[in-house]
């Protein structure tokens, strides 16, 4: 291996779980309960910057709590896949293409449901 740790996640693996977490909670969590809902042995100051992280990037409110803050997500999951296929439309140079290469990836049912959706808008 070219010096990364084996058991290191892929960028975005620990935002992407820790946003799963705080979109599952009915309430806002501090870093500690974030931290209880994620796999063990992760550290209170990673889980701690990570949320920092997502509150600087606009992707978290936070409030205080005692001597700890709160956070909760600023959008619902959906809006937020929503915006990340956008973006990520929006850098292709064939958009056609690229929604014809999304659409071959759908599996039957996410397919009937988009084709749902479009049929609804017109």
């Amino acid at each position: 291996m070219s010096g990364a740790r084996a058991d290191r996640r892929p960028s975005g693996a620990l935002e992407a779980e820790i946003m799963a977490v705080l979109w599952g909670a009915d309430e806002p969590m501090t870093a500690s309960a974030v931290r209880s809902a994620l796999t063990p042995g992760l550290a209170y100051k990673t889980v701690l910057t990570v949320l920092g992280r997502l509150h600087t990037k606009g992707m978290l409110e936070r409030e205080r709590v005692g001597r700890a803050h709160a956070y909760r997500p600023r959008r619902e999951s959906a809006q937020t896949s929503a915006e990340r296929m956008k973006i990520a439309l929006d850098r292709g140079h064939d958009r056609a293409a690229v929604l014809q290469r999304f659409v071959q990836t759908l599996d039957p049912a996410d397919e009937t449901a988009l084709r749902a959706l479009l049929a609804s808008t017109e």
